[in-house]
């Protein structure tokens, strides 16, 4: 069973330590990263494991590796022999691992370590991407049969996750830890049972003064207790979600609550992907049963599926994937969380006698303007690409133009609602306000998909204008209901709607 292993990258022992007692639940081991001390500090470091009162990893990282020792290999050589020299015969005061690099061989260093009960991880570190001889390196690392062995590459690449993960599976009978460093590391974090790692690295991400241990590690907190890692096996459930570069997701939130709220075996996992042929590789090969989809990926997953539900093949939009004996099968639940969404916030049954303006002409666009046909409204649809936006709006005969002066002036008779359904203004998103050519009112009722920020700066010129607005928080709600419906073969379970609380959260 894989191992939570909490990174303490303070600059002196105490604060370390009292990190170590605040997050100690959360964590099986600890990982003292010497590098990260203040130089006066890092002679202390013998007593450190018998304070620590769990087992802890020495480390002193190079910055060649990612670390912060600049001090030379003779002083870093020094400083791992203060904190394994005077051993105790009592193990439990005792380092119970040492981090050694593949190309550092002191044999006098290592003899030590195993006199004394601390077992060598025998590492190398990769910065640049993902070795193309993974397998074969990871093979040739242990110098002796007792030590573990570690790699840290940093995936360029959906491609390059999934090689990691077949190098994983490849290497099954091997103990050994893997870690993907950056962006495109959440799920063999996540999932490292599956990527067959000995252990994920955590750090404390909520405490301010402290840096991570290395660039996308996750919270230990929120591994341990949201995520349920501990629980995580090889027969356990994986959902996930997928969309590029996927700064900013609820759904995390939503489905890994409720799955423990009903003690489901199940997890649900952020895949930031590149390719969705290459996400569609690794999520057989994971063996996922379902996953939603999001930006960029709606309308390019369809070529992807086996079988499309009537709703994914009139808008040629898929939001909700589920495997099936058949293969993937794709739905849409964005329709029916919009418009339940949008209808209760104006108090209404239909969008009958309204006019609408649609921003935006992507997957979420062509949900919006089948539900607003199908609903009895009149919509125009804009959108920087002329030509995608008429060809959405053709179907239901809907107008069409340009984010232009031209497109804002035939907004004069659609503004009865204003619907953005674009990424602009999403955390990291180039363009901010799509609609910075139009004046509201203050009479419009104005609707924003986004909902990570609150509040983007469309939303928040609406607002201040005196419109009624309404971010898009709450139809990924419900849509994720929905597709809770597609994912279990069940209804969302009344008695949770209740008791599931969610807040605007970071994913």
């Amino acid at each position: 069973m894989s191992k939570l292993c909490l990174c303490l990258t303070a600059k002196t022992l105490e604060r370390d330590l009292a990190i170590l007692d605040k997050y100690r639940k959360y964590a099986d081991l600890a990982e003292l990263r010497v590098d990260c001390l203040d130089p006066n500090e890092r002679f202390l470091i013998r007593r450190f494991p018998g304070l620590a009162g769990m087992p802890v990893i020495l480390t002193i990282r190079r910055d060649m590796d990612g670390g912060n020792f600049t001090s030379g290999e003779g002083a870093r050589i020094s400083l791992l022999s203060k904190g394994l020299a005077f051993a105790e015969a009592d193990r439990r005061r005792n380092f119970a691992y040492v981090d050694l690099e593949e190309d550092l061989k002191v044999p006098s260093l290592e003899e030590a370590a195993r006199t004394f009960g601390t077992r060598i991880i025998r590492s190398f570190h990769n910065l640049r991407g993902v070795d193309e001889n993974l397998v074969s390196r990871i093979r040739g690392l242990s110098h002796v049969g007792d030590e573990l062995v570690k790699a840290a590459v940093s995936p360029q690449s959906t491609e390059d996750v999934l090689r990691v993960f077949r190098a994983g599976k490849e290497l099954k009978s091997q103990d050994k830890i893997l870690v993907c460093i950056g962006g495109y590391g959440a799920a063999s974090r996540i999932l490292a049972e599956r990527f067959g790692s000995r252990l994920s690295y955590v750090s404390a991400l909520a405490e301010q003064d402290l840096p991570p241990g290395a660039p996308g590690q996750m919270d230990a907190k929120e591994l341990a207790e949201l995520y349920r890692f501990r629980s995580i096996t090889q027969k356990t459930g994986v959902y996930g979600v997928v969309g590029y570069p996927l700064t900013a997701t609820g759904s995390p939130l939503f489905f890994n609550t409720v799955f423990g709220l009903e003690e489901t075996d199940a997890v649900y996992v952020p895949f930031p992907a590149d390719s969705i042929d290459a996400f569609m590789t690794l999520a057989a090969e994971l063996d996922l049963s379902g996953f939603s989809v999001t930006v960029p990926y709606k309308e390019t997953v369809l070529p992807c599926l086996t079988r499309k539900s009537p709703e994914v093949t009139a808008i040629g939009a898929c939001n909700t994937v589920v495997r099936s004996g058949e293969g993937w099968t794709g739905a849409n639940t964005d329709t029916l969380g919009f418009s339940d969404s949008l209808l209760e916030f104006i108090g209404k049954k239909n969008f009958r006698g309204k006019k609408l303006t649609i921003i935006g002409a992507g997957g979420a666009a062509r949900a919006v303007a089948a539900e607003v046909y199908r609903l009895g409204g009149k919509a125009l649809i804009l959108n920087r690409t002329i030509l995608r936006a008429r060809n959405l709006a053709a179907p239901y005969k809907f107008l069409w133009g340009g984010l232009d002066n031209q497109g804002v002036e035939m907004m004069d008779k659609y503004s009865d609602i204003i619907i953005q359904t674009s990424s602009a203004g999403m955390d990291g998103a180039e363009i901010r306000d799509p609609l910075a050519a139009y004046t509201f009112s203050g009479r419009e009722a104005v609707m924003d998909l986004i909902y990570q920020p609150e509040y983007t700066p469309f939303l928040k010129r609406a607002g201040a204008a005196g419109c009624r607005v309404l971010n898009g928080f709450d139809m990924l709600v419900r849509q994720a209901r929905y597709q809770y419906t597609h994912f279990m073969g069940k209804d969302f379970p009344a008695r949770l709607m209740s008791r599931v609380k969610f807040g605007q959260k970071r994913g």
